[in-house]
């Protein structure tokens, strides 16, 4: 089960890479000003992340980069919970299925080192999901005033000739 997730996960991926691509074309022949450039880019991260992240969408509220979103259960973790689960495991002695061993105080620091990346990952993304409407507004501002700019300039140009 885990591996069809990881394969939807990839085809997800490669699918966005693709259309990034069919995308990049057209807006290479659009001379554009490097704001509105900035912020398409940004807006389009936010999407990524929203299609990748739906799961976690629902618990942004908490994700605050003291906890994570634990996907394989759909559920919040609490990173200093998870931190005394981890010692737990080690002083238990309990089998480490990715290592094939008992777990030992080394995979639990490379572990958490993993899911405290994750807390702020998780974070970022939240946030920058939550800043999609004002970015989107932003753009929207930037290319109309860009387009009455352009307007202005073929005017001018038009009236010299």
């Amino acid at each position: 089960m885990a591996a069809g997730l990881k394969w939807r996960l990839d085809v997800r991926r490669l699918a966005f890479g693709v259309i990034t691509l069919l995308l990049f074309p057209v807006s290479a022949l659009h001379a554009q000003n490097p704001a509105i450039d900035e912020l398409k880019g940004k807006i389009f991260d936010a999407h990524m992340a929203q299609q990748m992240f739906a799961g976690g969408l629902k618990y942004c509220d908490e994700l605050d980069g003291k906890s994570f979103y634990y996907q394989v259960r759909n559920r919040i973790l609490n990173l200093e919970e998870y931190a005394h689960s981890m010692e737990n495991l080690v002083k238990a002695q309990i089998f480490n299925p990715a290592k094939k061993r008992p777990w030992t105080l080394e995979d639990a620091k490379e572990r958490w080192e993993e899911v405290k990346k994750q807390a702020q990952e998780d974070k970022r993304k939240c946030e920058l999901i939550r800043g999609l409407p004002e970015m989107e507004e932003r753009l929207q501002e930037l290319q109309q005033r860009a387009a009455a700019s352009d307007k202005a300039a073929s005017d001018k140009s038009e009236k010299k000739e």
